[in-house]
């Protein structure tokens, strides 16, 4: 029995020694991983942003502000502010009447409706854009001659990039309520419900305070990308001046013309929207986790 402590000592010792060593080495590890998460986000999102105000106010402030508010370039943010306008509240319409079809009802075609919710992830922006060319092009669209009998022109007009919008950025709101709402169950609509509460005071009072994070996290994704938006829009706009061009549309124009630093310059505006976007969203998602561990 003398023997077996010593051995039982040096036994637990080891074990200890190998506790100890496992939590050094987690702790490197962890200390590596974080030093190499903070680089890349350095690199790949510090740098690039203070590189594109650099450039903007390389020629100096004045240049800066005569960019931004030269007349054509007044009309693209004009007509981005336009389409955020549109896009964003229809959209916002669509993601929370989807959502709450998905998460609180059984019915028949609802996963033909995730489907065509999911569908602008599944399709090119430009092929999008294509499409929208090939239904509403008043010279050879299939709806061109009712177009044309009605006078309305979509393609190459303002109407044709808010309708691009609205397809890209159609599943941001909707793909962000889908599970918290499937999550959240409909116990508490259902009691509202049996007390006497009518369908709009349940959604009002129960529902939409329980999902007015992940609502505000996908307006923001929303408006987010239906100002940045590129491929879809240029293949309807037709890129005319003064008329069809957003903010990203006159941004490339102003680069393939070599005029870098009224190009960056208008491009900040949209570093801006981004910067905003993204400090919104981040405080969204606290507040949706922190939601959830209630």
């Amino acid at each position: 029995m003398a023997g077996i402590v010593p051995v039982r000592i040096k036994t637990a010792n080891k074990v200890e020694y190998a506790k100890k060593r496992a939590v050094k080495d987690s702790k490197i590890v962890q200390v590596v991983l974080t030093t190499i998460a903070i680089l890349f986000f350095i690199i790949m999102l510090i740098v690039p942003l203070v590189s594109v105000f650099v450039k903007a106010f390389e020629q100096g402030a004045n240049l800066y502000f005569a960019s931004i508010t030269d007349p054509i370039a007044l009309k693209a943010i004009k007509l981005t502010l336009i389409t955020i306008a549109i896009t964003v509240p229809i959209n916002t319409i669509f993601g929370l009447a989807a959502a709450w079809a998905i998460a609180k009802f059984k019915f028949k075609g609802k996963n033909i409706l995730i489907t065509i919710i999911d569908l602008p992830f599944s399709i090119s922006p430009v092929v999008a854009g294509l499409i929208f060319v090939l239904l509403f092009s008043t010279s050879h669209g299939l709806l061109g001659p009712l177009l044309n009998a009605l006078g309305i022109k979509i393609i190459f007009a303002p109407p044709g990039i808010v309708i691009a919008t609205l397809f890209v950025t159609l599943p941001f709101v909707a793909r962000e309520l889908i599970p918290l709402m499937e999550a959240q169950g409909t116990a508490e609509e259902e009691a509202a419900l049996t007390l006497g509460a009518s369908g709009w005071k349940t959604f009002w009072y129960i529902t939409l305070p329980n999902i007015k994070w992940a609502l505000l996290y996908g307006v923001m994704l929303t408006t987010a990308r239906a100002a940045g938006e590129f491929g879809a829009v240029s293949v309807v706009s037709g890129h005319i001046r003064g008329l069809t061009n957003t903010v990203p549309l006159h941004v490339e124009i102003l680069y393939n013309e070599y005029k870098f630093s009224a190009a960056f310059a208008v491009a900040s505006l949209l570093t801006l929207i981004a910067l905003i976007n993204l400090i919104v969203k981040n405080v969204a998602h606290w507040k949706i986790q922190q939601q959830s561990k209630i």
